[in-house]
């Protein structure tokens, strides 16, 4: 029994967080770049940052950061929450399935169970346009200086470099 505890928990453990290329779409598709140190009402409750984390989110993710605005409202504090919440619900959401691009862009649209609602479908098409069908790899030139608005390459770059402090 405490082998298949250790396999789970392994298992769990390995679904990490989304590539940079999925993590970058969410953001773009989030409002990115142009929303760094804002917050907005949407759909009755306040969405804070370049990937519009709402309170519930960011205490779900582990309250980094210590205070919800100051850190929903940073691209490295928000990075770090999306990917905390990514390796607490990826797997849940999936039964335990890796989880993929898809499914991290669902669940931070429809929270913990998104990735079975067909109410994040639509999100989902957004995030895959902006993958270019490669959601899943490693960031590509045509997300990183593409047809996409210019201004997020900065966004895009911070993310760069988040994911290459923890390599």
């Amino acid at each position: 029994m405490l082998v298949f505890a250790v396999v789970v928990c392994l298992f769990a453990l390995s679904a990490g967080q989304p590539s940079q290329n999925c993590l970058s779409c969410i953001c773009r598709i989030e409002g990115c770049q142009g929303q760094i140190g804002k917050c907005r009402m949407d759909v009755g409750s306040l969405s804070c940052g370049p990937f519009q984390i709402k309170k519930v989110y960011w205490i779900d993710c582990g309250r980094p950061g210590g205070d919800y605005q100051s850190c929903t409202k940073q691209m490295g504090c928000s990075i770090t929450c999306v990917n905390a919440y990514m390796r607490r619900y990826g797997t849940r959401c999936t039964r335990g399935r890796r989880p993929t691009c898809q499914d991290y862009a669902r669940i931070h649209n429809g929270g913990p169970f998104g990735c079975r609602s067909s109410s994040t479908l639509g999100y989902w098409r957004k995030v895959s346009r902006c993958c270019g069908g490669r959601c899943g790899s490693e960031l590509t030139d045509q997300l990183k200086y593409g047809p996409e608005d210019p201004q997020d390459n900065n966004a895009v770059d911070q993310i760069l470099e988040y994911y290459g402090s923890k390599a």
